[in-house]
C-alpha cells in the first residue's frame, strides 16, 4: 500500500544520515531570563579565555625547557672546562714552585766559590789562614727574608803589615761587605814570632759590571 503525504513542512531525515547541531537561535528565543543568558554567556567567555591561556601557556612550557635543556647541556660543557683549567692550574702552579726552588739552588750555588775566591785574592804574602767558617745569623733577624752569609776568617801573618794589607783588599772587594777586624794577638809558631788576627765580613751579590759569563767548556778547559 502506497502513503502519500500531503501536508506541506519539513521533509523527515533518516536516522543515521549525518550529525546535527542544534540550533543556538531557537535556544536563545526559548531563554526568556536574561541573567540566565548572561550567565551563560560568561562562561562561554571564560572557557575561551582559559582555553587561550592554556594554549599560550603550554606552548611557553615547551619553550623553556627546549631552553633549559640547552642550559643544562652548555653548563655540563663549562663544568668540564673549569675542571680542565683548575688542573692545568695546578700543574702550573706545581711547576713554578718548581722552578723557584731551581733558581733558589742556582742562585746560591756560586756564593762560596766567590767568597773563597775573593778571599784568596786579597790575601797577600807571608799571610795564610788557619780557619773559614760560616756564622750563625744574629737573634731577632728574620729568617723569611733572604739571609746574608756571614762567615768568620781565622789566620796569622808575619807582620802586621800584612793583616792590614789583607784587610785592605777584602773592603776592596765588590763580593764582600760589613768587614770586621777582630783581636790580633802574637804567637810562637815553629820557634818564630807570628800575629794571629780574627776577621767578620759577609758576602753580597756584586753589580752586573763585576760579572763576566763564559762558556762551560771555556771554563772548564780552564
Amino acid at each position: 500500500m502506497i502513503e502519500v503525504n500531503l501536508l506541506p513542512g519539513p521533509k523527515k531525515r533518516k536516522a543515521g544520515a549525518g550529525l546535527t547541531l542544534p540550533d543556538f537561535s531557537a535556544l536563545a528565543a526559548k531563554v526568556k531570563d536574561p541573567l540566565l543568558a548572561g550567565a551563560v554567556g560568561s562562561w562561554i567567555l571564560a572557557a575561551g579565555i582559559i582555553a587561550t591561556l592554556y594554549t599560550v601557556e603550554s606552548r611557553r612550557i615547551a619553550a623553556l625547557e627546549q631552553e633549559l635543556r640547552q642550559v643544562e647541556r652548555s653548563e655540563r660543557q663549562f663544568r668540564a672546562l673549569i675542571a680542565q683549567k683548575q688542573k692545568e692550574e695546578q700543574l702550573r702552579d706545581s711547576l713554578l714552585a718548581e722552578l723557584e726552588a731551581i733558581r733558589a739552588i742556582d742562585s746560591d750555588r756560586y756564593n762560596w766559590p766567590h767568597i773563597l775566591d775573593e778571599v784568596s785574592k786579597a790575601l797577600p804574602d807571608y799571610t795564610w789562614l788557619e780557619r773559614l767558617a760560616v756564622l750563625a745569623p744574629p737573634p731577632g733577624e728574620d729568617t723569611l727574608a733572604v739571609q746574608r752569609i756571614r762567615f768568620e776568617i781565622e789566620g796569622r801573618t808575619a807582620d802586621m803589615a800584612g793583616y792590614t794589607r789583607f784587610l785592605r783588599q777584602l773592603n776592596a772587594s765588590p763580593w764582600l761587605t760589613d768587614i770586621v777586624p777582630g783581636a790580633t794577638r802574637a804567637v810562637v809558631e815553629e820557634d818564630r814570632a807570628v800575629f794571629s788576627f780574627n776577621i767578620v765580613a759577609a758576602f753580597r751579590r756584586a753589580d752586573s759590571a763585576f760579572i763576566r759569563t763564559v762558556p762551560v767548556i771555556e771554563s772548564v778547559v780552564r
